[in-house]
């Protein structure tokens, strides 16, 4: 299918406090190629989880929709949705929250037999994926026994098991020191170009940011293109 991996069309969305209606989107706009990298860069407290949350149907928009693949979204039922994140959508947040008592191999096994993949086979994407993201040699270690950078490229590689359309990362290299960051980055990236998923990243490291397709930000509830 041409066009768009996702498109949010008019969305709004609002949070109650006491008395008081906060607006964090305002009829915001985004549509996200293949292979395509975008960064989101904004202050704290600007909406950048809610928008990452809201495109990643985490979250249901008050208004308008969310459009993945030329399918709209926003008004699906709980079970649709989650059915949706669990084949379509991949995300990474700042943490890597990986499962403590599996070792690596297994955490990115793990979404592939919820998925419904045989052991054998979940088992071989993973250590694929896991060698791809050059930790291949660490699968059998627990999250404990690996770096923060390794840790975080496992969580990628977990991200990416069931073969999304979309990546959605939230500050994924924001505890880690600029070396690693760095390095964590550039695997991430050659897995975009490689595989043609789609990602949203939102950062505040503005050099890998200015390494991105393009770069976006919240002002006033909209997104708009930063120049």
């Amino acid at each position: 299918m041409s066009g768009p991996v996702i498109e949010l069309k008019s969305v709004e969305r609002h949070y109650e406090q006491g008395s008081r209606k906060l607006t964090i989107l305002n009829d915001a706009n985004f549509s996200l190629q293949r292979g395509e990298m975008v960064a989101l860069v904004a202050p704290s407290g600007a909406g950048k989880s809610t928008l990452l949350h809201t495109a990643g149907l985490l979250e249901r928009p008050d208004a308008g929709d969310v459009i993945l693949n030329g399918r709209a979204c926003g008004r699906l039922s709980d079970v649709e949705r989650t059915a949706i994140r669990r084949n379509d959508i991949g995300f990474v947040y700042q943490f890597h929250h990986l499962l403590p008592e599996f070792s690596a191999l297994e955490n990115v096994m793990m979404p592939q037999l919820v998925k419904g993949l045989k052991p054998s086979d979940a088992s071989e994407r993973a250590a694929q994926l896991l060698d791809y993201m050059k930790v291949g040699k660490r699968a059998q270690h627990r999250p404990a026994e690996l770096s923060g950078g390794e840790q975080q490229r496992v969580a990628i590689a977990r991200a990416v098991a069931n073969a999304p359309l979309v990546l959605f990362a939230d500050e994924p290299t924001g505890n880690l020191d600029p070396a690693t960051a760095g390095y964590v980055f550039d695997a991430l990236s050659a897995l975009v170009r490689q595989s043609g998923l789609a990602a949203l990243i939102a950062t505040h490291n503005l050099e890998l940011a200015s390494r991105m397709d393009r770069r976006v930000t919240l002002s006033e509830g909209k997104i708009v293109v930063m120049r």
